[in-house]
């Protein structure tokens, strides 16, 4: 998407500098996506202590070595 922007020319270096691009377009577009980034995170940090999230991994892992056995089971049995 084509946008016209006035953007300050030391604060458009600055990003430049920043993220390492050469070009106007690839530095924004970095300090954008980065920006953002650090907003999702700050949100999940926020949600610490929230929410209680149970860990199942075990339980997954026993289902998943339960269907390996009955799919051998039902390979040698025929």
């Amino acid at each position: 998407m084509r946008a016209t922007l006035n953007i300050p020319d030391d604060l458009l270096s600055e990003v430049q500098k920043s993220t390492g691009e050469k070009s106007k377009t690839k530095a924004i577009t970095v300090a954008m996506k980065e920006y953002i980034r650090q907003k999702k995170i700050k949100e999940l940090i926020a949600l610490r202590g929230k929410i209680q999230i149970e860990d199942v991994t075990e339980e997954l892992e026993n289902l998943e070595i339960e269907e390996m056995k009955e799919d051998d089971r039902r390979w040698h049995t025929r």
